[in-house]
């Protein structure tokens, strides 16, 4: 007989998808690693296990303990199941700006959820790293997860992703594309695939609003260049530990109206039911035309799934209020 034994050993191992139609106009192979094949429906079920498991060896997560994460949703799902199987008590932190769909996924998988206020400064009381951090002081036997900084993030995807896109490939991927938040996908992926070619390209997809590109290109770090934005899972007006820029050749930002219009046209055109990133990621590619050749094979990775974004992108009332749609 073939099972698993619970839920978490079927995180991994998803499948690699040959785009058609909205790359018919590139001139390379475009193979999207598809992340909604894993039981949390997104990328983040591998780093969220990673992170867990590294904290349970050293001692920092005990028995029965309370697991805290500000999140945009995925990080928290992964974790949720994860504290489901082996037992502990999981507290979300949110934003404001986040879909009502993450929020009652979160609660549907036992997660307790505090949504916090976009529009504030990321030190800021109120804001969701704050609350996080000051819950995770006053909740005793508790352990705040801090994606952004902790290392294991970007081991998850050193060990797993990376080696999974090399394999799929049989070592002929030349260009890595995915969208930056904490940046553990794009740093563990491109350093794995760095060391088995030091010719693959690996480009950031970034968003108006975010701090990314001009700090890449820079060194600055530019407070003018952060304003609130709808893109969800992308961008950021921090630059978290993750985010190694000396792996990075370079990024691209995608206005928040083309992230909807493409998340929405990958499903229509592609089969893709595909979260908002997946939009920006796209286009993103569509950008970066001139950087690919008839040779190259180029793997995009798509992070989470359509249904956390029925109400928002899939929604035309909603796209047409944006101003996203006619």
């Amino acid at each position: 007989m073939e099972y698993a034994e619970n839920i978490l050993e079927t995180i991994g191992n998803t499948p690699l998808v040959k785009m058609n139609k909205l790359t018919a106009k590139l001139p390379c192979l475009v193979l999207a690693k598809y992340e909604t094949f894993n039981p949390g429906n997104s990328v983040k079920d591998r780093m969220a296990l990673q992170m867990i498991e590294d904290a349970e060896a050293a001692g920092i997560l005990k028995p029965g303990g309370t697991i805290i994460e500000g999140t945009s949703g995925n990080t928290g799902m992964g974790l949720a199941l994860a504290a489901v199987v082996k037992g502990y008590r999981m507290i979300c932190v949110i934003s404001d700006k986040q879909s009502k769909e993450k929020i009652d996924i979160l609660k549907a998988v036992g997660s307790e959820v505090h949504v916090c206020p976009t529009d504030v400064a990321p030190d800021d009381p109120r804001s969701y790293y704050s609350t996080a951090r000051r819950l995770s002081t006053e909740i005793p036997n508790s352990w705040y997860v801090n994606q952004y900084d902790n290392p294991s993030n970007a081991k998850a995807h050193y060990l797993t992703t990376g080696p999974e896109i090399w394999r799929q490939t049989d070592g002929k991927v030349t260009h890595f594309v995915v969208g930056v938040g904490t940046g553990g996908t794009i740093s563990g992926v491109g350093k794995y695939l760095k060391e088995q070619n030091p010719d693959i390209k690996v480009w950031g997809i970034d968003t108006y609003g975010s701090v990314f590109k001009k700090y890449h290109e820079t060194g600055i770090f530019d407070e003018n260049e952060i304003y609130p934005y709808i893109t969800e899972g992308i961008g950021e007006d921090i630059l978290p530990k993750n985010v190694d820029f000396d792996i990075i050749d370079g990024f691209t930002k995608v206005t928040d109206k083309d992230a909807a219009v493409y998340t929405q046209r990958l499903a229509k055109e592609e089969g893709m039911f595909l979260g908002n990133s997946a939009g920006a990621a796209v286009k993103g590619l569509l950008q970066l035309k001139e950087h690919f050749n008839e040779d190259d094979v180029v793997v995009v990775l798509f992070h989470d799934h359509g249904s956390r974004y029925v109400g928002k992108i899939f929604n035309d009332d909603w796209m047409r209020e944006q101003g996203f749609i006619e």
